[in-house]
Parts: structure tokens; sequence; C-alpha cells
């Protein structure tokens, strides 16, 4: 097992704990990770293993705010008794391919989601298609986002987008603060589709895109897929699923 561990002080102390008990190597070296922290740095440790092209489970225990992909940490932890009864969810990021106003090309991954977003104080001007089909001609507002099950709840969810059940081979295409159309809300769209953002105006309306952590500038168009093989295992306690705990997001209040 590897141990990635945040910068935070109480993660810091855990990770003290942890390595009393155990034996633990260097992530290029392991079969699992075990990450304490919260939601950004199991992005960070799964980013870091879709860059090594490396896949390997991984467990979270939460020791930041939200921890929405992270199981509950306690005192004394037995993390063997505990890898023993884990359930196991499948999730694949969405693969980017952006082309900058000046031509360059950048491919990037995003476990929750890619953003288009205004770089001025100009509406951006998007032209959204589906499968190579035109689907919205001109998006006015401050942009778009195409999420995945697991980011569905994360910015997607802020921008007034819809929570999507992780088994629900979904995506969600929300709009973010639309000026027009005014009346259109966003889009659940299968997996299997292809989504492409072209900016209008660009000289006018620069747009950036951020796939998770990372931002490309001065867009001109970002194609957009599901890449099925970057798949990925997070390792979850009993009872405390990804997938049931997307349902009880819904209900919070």
């Amino acid at each position: 097992m590897a141990l990635v561990v945040s910068s935070a002080p109480e993660a810091e102390q855990a990770a003290a704990m942890l390595r009393e008990g155990e034996t633990w190597v260097p992530l290029e070296d392991a079969d699992l990770v075990v990450v304490l922290g919260g939601d950004g740095t199991m992005l960070r440790a799964l980013h870091a293993m879709i860059d090594a092209r490396r896949l390997i489970p991984a467990y979270g225990l939460n020791l930041g705010t939200v921890g929405f992909l992270m199981n509950r940490f306690q005192k004394n932890i037995r993390v063997r008794e505990r890898l023993a009864r884990v359930k196991h969810m499948a999730v694949s990021p969405l693969r980017m391919e952006a082309t900058t106003q000046a031509g360059e090309q950048f491919s990037y991954y995003a476990i929750n989601e890619v953003s288009l977003l205004r770089e001025t104080r100009q509406t951006a001007k998007i032209e959204i298609g589906v499968n190579d089909r035109v689907r919205i001609a001109e998006l006015a507002g401050d942009g778009v986002l195409l999420s995945t099950p697991v980011g569905s709840t994360a910015y997607n969810f802020s921008a007034n987008g819809p929570i999507l059940p992780l088994d629900s081979q979904m995506l969600a295409l929300t709009p973010i603060s639309p000026f027009r159309p005014r009346r259109w809300k966003g889009a659940i769209l299968p997996d299997r589709s292809r989504v492409t953002f072209r900016v209008l105006e660009p000289e006018k309306r620069p747009v950036s895109a951020v796939a998770d952590m990372k931002e490309v500038r001065d867009i001109a168009e970002v194609r957009l897929e599901i890449a099925r093989e970057m798949q990925m295992t997070l390792l979850f306690d009993p009872g405390h699923a990804l997938d049931e705990r997307i349902v009880a997001e819904q209900f919070a209040h």
C-alpha cells in the first residue's frame, strides 16, 4: 500500500499514526493507495495515477471539509481490516481535447467536470454540439460545463445542474449563469455522447477551459468524451458507497 497525505496538520498527524502500524511503499510500487485528506487530495492522487498511466484502487479517509469521495476517519483505525470489507466503485474521467486560438492542442482528463468560463467582463458566447450536431447555436452567459456523475454534486450542482447517480451512465450539460437562451436549463446526456464547445467572437469574448484543476486559456474549440480506457476504482466502506451518498445529497437541506 501507498500513503498519500494532504498538507493539513490533521492529515499529517493521522499519517504519523498509520505509519506506525503498517509498511508503506512509494505510489509507483503500490497495488493500492490510501489517501488522507479531503476531496481535493483524492482528485490530485487520481490525476497523478492518470498522468503516470498506472491506475490502482484508491481508498480515501476524510480529514478535509466535505469528503464526498472519502470514507469516515476514526482514531486507532485498522486500515487492512476496513479494506477487507470495502465496496468497489468504477469511475471514468472525461477526456478534453482543447484547441486554442493560436492553434495549440492540449489533452487533459477531468474526473469531476470540464468548465468553459469567460475570461473578461464580456459575456461568453459558445456554440454547443452533441454527436457532431449543433444543439445550441449560441449560448450567452458566464460559460458552460459538462459533468460526470462523480462531479455532479460539485460545481455542476452549484450551477443548478442535476445530481446524477453513479450508475446512471449519464453526463450533465449545464449552463453557467445563462443569459440566452433564457429557457434552456441544460441537458442530461448518455455518457457515450461526444460534446463539442466552439467559442464565438473569441477576440472580444475570450474563454478558458478548465479540466478539474488544469486550465487552458483563449480557447477556440473543446471536444469531450468519456475516456473508458482510464477507468479508475474508488473504495468505500459498507454503507458509505458513493451511489448512496449521491442519493442522500439530493435530500440534504
